[in-house]
Parts: C-alpha cells; structure tokens; sequence
C-alpha cells in the first residue's frame, strides 16, 4: 500500500460527499443520539466506577444481535436483549464492586464466545458480521433508525427521572442509603439504562469500542469541570462532537466509521487533560 491508496481509503469519496450523506443520514441522526445520551450517561460510569461494566454489557448485546442475525431476525432487538441480560446480571448480583467485577469478568468471555460462534454460523455477508464489531455507517436503516431515537429517548427521560437519587448514590452511597435512598432500585434502573444505551452503540461504534462514547467523553469533561450541571453538558457535547465528527469525516473515504470516532474522543481527552494539568499548577502557584 502506497500514500495514493492511503489518501483515496480516507478522502476517495470526496467528490460524491453529498450523495453518500444523503445515504447515511439515518447513521448521523443515530450518532447524535447516542453521542449526546452516551455522554450523559457516562457521567455516573465514572462516577460509580462502571467503566468495565460498560464493556461486559457490549459484550453480551454482541452476543445477542449475533444470535438474531442467525437466526434471520432484528439485530437491534437482538442487542437489546443481550444487553438488558447482562445489565440485569451485573446490577443483581454486583452490589459490591468486588462481586461486580468478578461477574463482568466472567460474562465478558462467554458472552464473546457466543458471539462469534453465531458469527460462525452465519453464512450471510460478512460485512453483517464484521460491523458488529467495529461499527458500520451504513448498518442503521430506516425501519431501525425510529427504534434506535426511541432508546435514547427512553434512556434519557429514565436518567431525567432518577437523576438526583443517582447522583446523590453515586457520590456518597452510604449516606443514600441512610437517608432513605432506594439504592438497589437505583442501581438496577441505572444498569437496565447503561444496557439499553450500550446496545444503541453497538450498531454505530461497533462492541469493542463502545467506551469511546460511554466513557472518554465523561472522563475528558471531568478533566476541565466538577460543577452538577458543567460536567454532564460538557460529556453530552463531547460525545456529540465525537459520534458525528467520526461519521462526517469517515464518509468522505472507504474505511469504518470507529476508527474517526474513538480517534476525536481520543484527542479530546488528551486535550482536557492538559488543559486540566496547566489549569491545577496555576492554581497551585496561586496558592503558593
């Protein structure tokens, strides 16, 4: 391979750029939802330390969307279920940290391995297959895209709901729980929306890279603020910027649509650290 076929992987399709957006629409649309609801989501992951929750769940919504393209039906219903099992799973029987690592540590593989034994099975294209794993731009059609808004939609009015219970659990767990927090409640409603959001992801960042845009975005908007309403519109915006940043730029060439969008979560981040970095040593002189 040579820089010509370097350029023409990532810009060959500049030329037809409005044609090729017309054809993905749906992907930009469903990008912006989970780029804005994975951002503010993400926001709890790291505050309650969920960041390999997140990847267990992707996992077995994998496992699930591979099972139903097998067997000829939806992928996105599929992923749905596969995500709310593993959700329910590690939200029942994680209440510690220590058992919840455990138990994602031990669904993490058997859900893959699932997962690619379906992918074995099937015999239909492999561009099917393969966009399970790492995202595919054109994999969100039209009868899916209304399930895919309706999830996000879903997912936020449920955060929208719970929003203070879980804050307050997610900050100082034993003082919810004295004052009279339903923590359980709360943990598991906050899993079964984690699940549904991950399974969204699934179909536009692919089940191994899903945290690009459940966590990074959180994690670099906690770099440069701490404020309760700073942090999570500064996660939903990176998270935005990253999901359709990526697919804007991947539709101008041949290649998948994750590598743009972990790529721009990536530099963000980076950005935020510094950022964060110089912020604390003038603060630090000042104290001085």
């Amino acid at each position: 391979m040579n820089w010509a076929d370097v350029w023409d992987a990532m810009f060959g399709g500049l030329p037809y750029y409005g044609q090729i957006l017309d054809l993905v629409w749906n992907s930009v649309v469903a990008g912006a939802v989970l780029g804005l609801v994975g951002g503010l989501i993400g926001v709890f992951v790291i505050q309650r330390d969920m960041a390999f929750a997140v990847h267990g769940i992707s996992e077995l919504s994998f496992a699930g969307a591979a099972a139903f393209l097998l067997i000829g039906l939806d992928v996105v219903t599929g992923s749905i279920v596969g995500s709310l099992i593993a959700a329910a799973l590690i939200g029942l029987l994680g209440a510690r940290a220590r058992d919840r690592n455990s138990i994602i540590g031990v669904l993490m593989p058997f859900g893959l391995g699932l997962g690619i034994l379906f992918l074995s099975l099937y015999s239909g294209r492999s561009a099917n297959r393969f966009s399970l794993l790492t995202g595919q731009i054109v994999s969100v059609q039209s009868d899916q895209l209304s399930w895919l808004i309706g999830i996000g939609a879903l997912v936020l009015l449920g955060l929208l709901l719970i929003w203070r219970p879980l804050r307050f659990d997610s900050l100082d767990p034993q003082a919810a729980g004295a004052r009279g927090v339903p923590t359980t409640a709360v943990s598991l409603g906050f899993m079964l929306l984690l699940g549904l959001i991950v399974a969204v992801a699934v179909h536009i960042i692919g089940a191994l890279l899903v945290m690009a845009l459940l966590v990074t975005p959180a994690a670099a908007a906690m770099r440069i603020a701490s404020g309760a309403l700073s942090v999570p519109v500064l996660s939903a915006l990176f998270g935005f910027v990253s999901a359709v940043g990526g697919i804007l730029l991947a539709i101008a060439g041949t290649l998948p649509v994750s590598p743009y969008i972990t790529t721009i979560s990536f530099v963000i981040y980076l950005v935020c650290r510094v950022v964060g970095a110089r912020r604390g040593r003038v603060v630090r002189k000042r104290g001085a």
